[in-house]
């Protein structure tokens, strides 16, 4: 490697809104993130669905099985 062109990669922690502390290696200082493998829903099997302003109930609604099928009424013309 060239001297002089790389940045300084240094001991680095990486600190979530949980309270988890990971201890890395980064160019960055003291990095803080909002979520992670410890907090994230995906991660730890509690997720839910969070419902903003009916989008669950609108899209349920939308594509609900019809009970019944309309049947299509024929428009006549008049012809002169």
């Amino acid at each position: 490697m060239k001297a002089g062109i790389h940045p300084d990669y240094k001991a680095t922690t990486i600190t979530c809104v949980c309270g988890n502390v990971i201890e890395t290696r980064s160019t960055k200082k003291d990095i803080k993130i909002e979520i992670c493998s410890n907090c994230h829903p995906f991660m730890t099997g509690k997720q839910k669905i969070i419902d903003t302003a009916g989008r669950v109930e609108k899209f349920k609604r939308k594509y609900a099985p019809k009970a019944e099928t309309a049947t299509p009424t024929k428009k006549t013309t008049k012809k002169a």
